[in-house]
């Protein structure tokens, strides 16, 4: 006499019946709950509604932060010490190409073909940039510590 064999599912989404409110559909054993619009009004009713009776803040995603015009700016990389030079050069040999577009590209492909000796030159000058905006932002953390900036200035036309 042959034996039945009874399956030992442990998934329970297999053997549960599916939810009277919601269609579903079955794909390979596996059960997908499809949401009517009604039960989505439903729900968004309730995570607009407040907590405990209170008003929702908004909370923005970009915090807005004050920029200090006292502070000193980051010196350009080596590769824009070279834009510069190569941009008056590129535009003498073709005066025909006006777009920014092209003159980058351009550039980008002559500064990646160029050596390590003839990029020293513009990595020399980025480094002096460098620490001359090391030396400018020490004494603006100094000046800022100490308090010596007024948040307004008096002769402002803003606020005459």
């Amino acid at each position: 006499m042959a034996k039945k064999r009874v399956s030992t599912s442990k998934n329970p989404a297999s053997t549960a019946s599916p939810p009277t409110s919601s269609r579903t559909s079955t794909q390979g054993g596996m059960v997908l709950r499809v949401r009517t619009s009604e039960r989505m009004k439903e729900l968004a009713e309730k995570l607009s509604e407040p907590i405990s009776g209170k008003k929702l803040k908004t909370i923005s995603k970009k915090k807005s932060s004050k920029i200090d015009a006292l502070k000193p700016k980051k010196p350009p990389t080596a590769f824009f010490f070279f834009l510069e030079d190569f941009r008056k050069d590129f535009q003498e040999t073709n005066p025909d190409i006006k777009s920014m577009r092209d003159i980058g590209k351009a550039c980008g492909d002559k500064w990646k073909t160029m050596t390590y000796e003839e990029k020293v030159h513009y990595y020399d000058i980025a480094t002096e940039k460098r620490a001359e905006f090391d030396q400018a932002m020490a004494e603006y953390n100094k000046r800022k510590e100490m308090g010596d900036f007024q948040e307004y200035e008096d002769d402002s036309d803003f606020y005459s």
